[in-house]
């Protein structure tokens, strides 16, 4: 089953979502602050981590950060905030999903379930486009042999791209395919999300086309 870090300030909260966690089977650690965060990320091999926006020493953001320069270990964060703004600055540091505060146990689970069933390891494979090689087994990204490192989204937006060169996807079909029909978001989180894969690639983003009045696709090779 799942290991699960669970990280937050309100001690109550952590012991109510450790304890729906654990009753579903997964094994769950605890932190309160975003160093303590980074700490044990660090230190652990985690399938989830649930990560407090509003945190002391350090918070989510930063700590969601910082994680992503060693780990695409996926991330959804928890806020009181419902602004878009709040939610799009969060996925360009890194974050996956996002539960308002406050939530039921039920929308908690059932997000948990989501994100580890779209993380599931796929057959092993390697994927390429010229110096760019995506690797499936080892789950890393590099170009002209240089490590890449991707939050899950990015990695999932490259690795449809690559799997399917020269077909043009809506943003509606990259929701679906990469977030999930039971995301509740917007078709421009999927724009910030492929401005930023642009940004990691380096000269391999400009592949990445924009189809105009449709979406995006990987340009093929010729």
């Amino acid at each position: 089953m799942a290991k699960i870090l669970v990280v937050d300030d309100e001690k109550v909260m952590v012991k109510g979502i450790r304890f729906n966690l654990e009753n579903e089977g997964y094994t769950v650690d605890v932190g309160y602050n975003g160093r303590q965060a980074v700490d044990l990320a660090r230190a652990n091999d985690y399938d989830l981590i649930i990560l407090d926006l509003m945190m002391p020493e350090m918070d989510g953001l930063e700590a969601c950060m910082e994680i992503r320069s060693f780990s695409s270990v996926p991330i959804i964060m928890l806020t009181a905030r419902s602004q878009d703004t709040d939610k799009l600055l969060g996925f360009e540091y890194g974050a996956d999903d996002y539960i308002t505060k406050p939530f039921g146990v039920m929308e908690l689970v059932s997000r948990v379930k989501a994100v580890l069933r779209r993380c599931r390891p796929q057959p092993a494979a390697v994927l390429r486009c010229g110096g760019l090689v995506v690797d499936e087994q080892e789950h890393t990204v590099t170009a002209d042999g240089v490590r890449v490192v991707l939050t899950y989204k990015e990695y999932q937006l490259l690795r449809l791209f690559l799997s399917h060169p020269g077909t043009a996807f809506t943003r509606d079909q990259l929701m679906e395919q990469v977030w999930g029909m039971d995301f509740y978001g917007e078709s421009r989180t999927v724009d910030m999300h492929i401005r930023t894969l642009r940004q990691k690639l380096g000269v391999y983003g400009e592949y990445i086309e924009t189809v105009r009045s449709v979406g995006y696709r990987w340009r093929a090779q010729p």
